[in-house]
């Protein structure tokens, strides 16, 4: 839209010679002198197009905070991945620990090191694995395994609801904090009733407190139909303290809500 012109002011043909009509330049349309300027339709719509520039300016910030995120990442030295370099070059071997059929995965020492406070202190010691250069990993598949050492080079993974479970727990478990942000944020954009209680439960487990309070209003928006999630028989066997914890979070909410204190 243009920039907005002082209004005009025309002579009425009626009544008065002293009468006049503001007409709107942006329409051209005459308006009540009560409305500031504008008449009211471009004011409305000014508003909405202000509304939806401002919506795309916080997308645009999100995003260049998401690349900043991931260019400090992944400023850290991160030489190509080649076969051919031994252990004493700086080559180690990581395997799951479960799968003895699995071909071991490739990944420099300093990678691991620069991405992951567990692995530093790992390989910084004098444990087995820095002395063999083989790091079996326990309750992962090699699939997870190999896209874990591909997010470790480029910041980037192939996520469906499994696999972003499965690193998340990895980026828990080594502290590999950008990759589990990168995964909480995937899992909150697949967020609906059905899988509330279900990610409500993971997200206390592996201490993600966004997806906790984004799965937890969303609990809170269904309470009528809590007792008939597919999750809710699952959740009381494994973990009955959640299920009072969302009561008492209900109930907190609905005192709140009605002013009591």
């Amino acid at each position: 839209m243009p920039p907005r012109r002082p209004p005009v002011e025309m002579a009425s043909d009626s009544d008065s010679e002293n009468e006049v009509v503001l007409q709107c330049l942006s329409c051209e349309e005459e308006y009540d002198p009560k409305d500031a300027g504008t008449c009211k339709e471009c004011y409305d719509e000014a508003k909405e197009e202000l509304k939806c520039k401002n919506k795309e300016l916080e997308e645009l910030k999100c995003k260049n905070q998401e690349l900043e995120s991931k260019a400090s990442f992944l400023s850290l030295s991160s030489p190509v991945l080649n076969h051919s370099f031994s252990f004493s070059t700086g080559l180690l071997l990581l395997l799951p620990a479960d799968d003895s059929s699995a071909s071991p995965i490739p990944a420099h020492k300093n990678i691991l090191v620069n991405r992951s406070p567990v692995f530093k202190a790992m390989l910084e010691s004098d444990m087995s694995e820095s002395q063999s250069g083989m790091i079996k990993i326990a309750d992962v598949s090699c699939e997870t395994l190999r896209a874990f050492v591909n997010y470790l080079y480029t910041a980037e993974a192939c996520l469906n609801d499994q696999m972003a479970g499965s690193l998340l727990a990895l980026g828990e478990k080594y502290q590999v904090k950008h990759l589990k942000t990168y995964c909480e944020r995937f899992l909150i954009s697949k967020l609906n009733w059905d899988k509330s209680l279900e990610l409500f439960d993971f997200a206390c487990k592996y201490n993600c407190k966004q997806l906790r309070n984004e799965s937890l209003a969303v609990i809170m928006n269904n309470m009528t139909s809590f007792t008939k999630n597919d999750y809710y028989d699952d959740l009381v066997e494994s973990n009955p303290m959640l299920i009072v914890e969302i009561y008492e979070t209900y109930v907190r909410n609905q005192i709140n809500t009605a002013g009591f204190h």
